[in-house]
């Protein structure tokens, strides 16, 4: 189909998201091209500001929009229990669940040597440190039941050993080669409920 270059530069751009085709940005193309303006300078301005407004919280690093973030302030948590997960999306994933009500430690990606990501370009070290400070009482790892995800969730494992902190892995009632950003709340709630000693 031929469309003019602004129309053709919306659906490129909007191409460019995870799990957009061409198909599927050509339909959100044209109901931004009807939509009234209100409703697109409203996701203008959201699209906007995302960038701006959003931060990595100082303790945990997930993103939010004052750090530290509202879990790493609400003193309801159980500062003794930290989960450690991959990515923001994780987190929500677990928090969607409602069964986890410890904090949290985002790494930021999980060991692909393929991609170059390793120990250095994760935050284990911010781990280490806030274990080291001595209030947390168990670490579960809850990286995702992937090849990467058991790769960094053993040698995570393996530095913590000697802390004496208990761990724990997510039981495996995720989908093996799931994420767990992609999981239904009720199965993620159920693998950290069920989550195994190390």
């Amino acid at each position: 189909m031929r469309t003019s270059p602004p129309i053709d530069r919306l659906i490129e751009s909007l191409k460019q998201l995870p799990g957009i085709g061409e198909k599927s940005a050509t339909r959100l193309a044209f109901f931004l091209l009807g939509a009234a303006d209100s409703q697109v300078q409203a996701l203008s301005e959201a699209i906007g500001r995302l960038k701006r407004d959003i931060v990595l919280c100082e303790r945990c690093f997930d993103l939010t929009d004052h750090s530290p973030c509202e879990i790493c302030r609400d003193p309801k948590r159980d500062t003794g229990l930290l989960c450690v997960v991959e990515e923001p999306a994780d987190l929500a994933a677990v928090e969607k669940s409602a069964r986890f009500r410890g904090q949290y430690h985002v790494l930021g990606g999980a060991f692909s040597p393929i991609d170059g990501i390793g120990p250095d370009e994760l935050r284990v070290q911010e781990l280490l440190a806030r274990v080291r400070d001595g209030a947390i009482e168990e670490v579960l790892l809850a990286t995702n039941p992937n090849t990467e995800g058991d790769a960094t969730a053993h040698y995570v494992a393996d530095l913590l050993r000697e802390s004496g902190v208990k761990l724990s892995r997510i039981a495996y009632g995720m989908p093996l080669g799931g994420d767990l950003e992609y999981a239904d709340h009720v199965t993620v709630g159920l693998s950290v409920e069920n989550r195994r000693s190390l």
